[in-house]
């Protein structure tokens, strides 16, 4: 066998993993969310941050808890605290949404460490972004004590016009960390 022959696999080998490795940033570079709109305005959250999404059920409510706690429900079995997402943002505007039409998004318990749902007035979709679609420049981003990650641009079509459709992006990591019942 040649040193040519044997040089060929060894580049296709190194070719093959730069690939990878480019295919991985540019992974790196997306971002997967659930979006949901709360009164007018359009949200998200990361994908993996979310365990499901369940219709709304009765929620029994709980004594001497933050108005913003609704209270529980029974999920297959397990107690879950559901917290009203509207009244912990200060989102004033209650839309037009009747509370039966309302959803649950049931958090991941890594991120609660408890059985937690946030109550929404819709789930729109699950969509994946390019953090060039992003915004994280704006002033509302920047201040210390948000939990907005970003603003995303969507583009949508409007009446045979594409226009951007702003969804904002929070963490709901520390809107959820000192609920403790």
């Amino acid at each position: 066998m040649s040193s040519k022959q044997a040089t060929e696999p060894l580049q296709a080998t190194a070719q093959q993993t730069q690939s990878r490795d480019a295919a991985a940033k540019g992974a790196q570079k997306d971002i997967q969310v659930v979006e949901f709109i709360l009164g007018k305005e359009h949200f998200a959250i990361d994908l993996f941050d979310v365990k499901e999404v369940v219709e709304y059920t009765s929620i029994t409510k709980l004594p001497n808890t933050p108005p913003y706690v609704k209270g529980i429900i029974d999920l297959r079995g397990e107690i879950t605290t559901i917290v009203d997402l509207k009244q912990r943002l200060n989102i004033n505007d209650t839309g037009s949404t009747a509370i039966e039409a309302s959803r649950i998004i049931v958090l991941d318990e890594k991120i609660t460490h408890s059985k937690m749902g946030i109550l929404v007035d819709d789930v729109s979709s699950v969509s994946t972004f390019e953090m060039s679609q992003v915004d994280t420049t704006s002033e509302s981003v920047d201040q210390d004590d948000t939990s907005i990650l970003g603003i995303i641009k969507k583009k949508v079509d409007v009446k045979d016009k594409e226009v951007n459709e702003l969804i904002i992006w929070i963490d709901i990591k520390p809107l959820v960390k000192d609920i403790k019942l």
